[in-house]
C-alpha cells in the first residue's frame, strides 16, 4: 500500500505541473493572436483662404471705436482638419506684429486707424498635426474721413537683408516691390550707406510695382538700405532699414 501511495502522489504531482505548463503556454497563445490597433492617421490642415479685408485695398467696412481706432471683421474660408485659427496682422508702418486666436473662420479685431496692414492666417489641426497658413495679403485701415492713402511701405526683396553679395564691376541690383490702394505712387527716394542708411543716393519715377536700381558699393563692405515711396499727395511710407554684406 505505502509503494503505490508514493506512486500515486508522483503521478498527481506530474499532473499538476503538466496542467500549469499547459495554463500558461495557452495563455501566451492567446497573448500572440491579439490583433495589434491601427496607428491613427494625424490629418493636416489645409490651407485657409483669406476673403476679408480684401488685397491691396483700403478697409472700409469697418466700426469706428474712436478717432483713432476701428474694429475690422476679418474673414477667410474654414480649413478642412483645422481646429483652430491664429490670425497673424503687422502693422506696415511700425513694423509690430499681433497674433490673435479664433475658434471659427472669423475675428474681430480693434486696430489703429490710417495705418498699412498685412495679414495672414495660421490654421491648426489635432496634435502631431502640422499647421497651415495662408498667402499674406495687405490692406489700409483709413482714417475719419480720410480720402487719400499713403502708399504701401516698399517691400524690400534684393539683397535680402542680412545676406551676402557679390559685386559684378563694382555693382550690385537694388530691387523693391510697392504698390498704393489709390495707384498713385510717383517716386522713390533711395537711401544707402555703411552706416544706418540714411544717405539718399538716387531719386526713382515710379513705373511699375517692382523697380530695380543698379549702384556702386566697395568690396568687404557691410551696407544698409531703405526705400522712401512718395505718392502724388506727399503721402509717404518707409520700407524700413535693410542690412547687407559684399564679398
Amino acid at each position: 500500500m505505502k509503494h503505490t501511495y508514493k506512486h500515486t502522489l508522483l503521478i498527481f504531482g506530474l499532473l499538476l505541473t503538466f496542467g500549469s505548463c499547459s495554463k500558461g503556454s495557452s495563455g501566451g497563445d492567446q497573448n500572440m493572436n491579439i490583433p495589434q490597433e491601427p496607428t491613427p492617421v494625424v490629418l493636416n490642415p489645409a490651407d485657409p483662404v483669406l476673403s476679408f479685408p480684401l488685397n491691396n485695398e483700403p478697409c472700409l467696412d469697418t466700426t469706428e471705436v474712436n478717432d483713432t481706432q476701428s474694429s475690422v471683421d476679418f474673414r477667410w474660408n474654414a480649413s478642412e482638419n483645422a481646429l483652430s485659427y491664429v490670425v497673424i496682422v503687422r502693422n506696415l508702418s511700425t513694423a509690430t506684429t499681433q497674433e490673435f486666436t479664433a475658434s471659427s473662420n472669423e475675428k474681430t479685431i480693434v486696430l489703429q486707424s490710417a495705418e498699412p496692414y498685412s495679414w495672414k492666417v495660421r490654421a491648426l489641426g489635432a496634435s502631431g498635426s502640422s499647421p497651415a497658413e495662408s498667402s499674406t495679403w495687405r490692406f489700409y485701415l483709413p482714417g475719419p474721413e480720410q480720402v487719400n492713402y499713403a502708399p504701401f511701405p516698399a517691400e524690400l526683396t534684393s539683397p535680402i537683408s542680412g545676406s551676402t553679395v557679390t559685386p559684378i564691376d563694382g555693382l550690385i541690383d537694388l530691387q523693391w516691390n510697392c504698390s498704393d490702394v489709390d495707384n498713385d505712387l510717383a517716386r522713390f527716394e533711395v537711401y544707402l550707406d555703411q552706416v544706418d542708411g540714411t544717405t539718399l543716393v538716387q531719386t526713382v519715377d515710379y513705373s511699375t510695382a517692382t523697380t530695380a536700381l543698379q549702384v556702386p558699393v566697395d568690396n568687404s563692405e557691410i551696407y544698409y538700405w531703405k526705400v522712401i515711396a512718395i505718392d502724388n499727395q506727399g503721402n509717404q511710407s518707409n520700407s524700413g532699414v535693410y542690412s547687407f554684406r559684399t564679398n
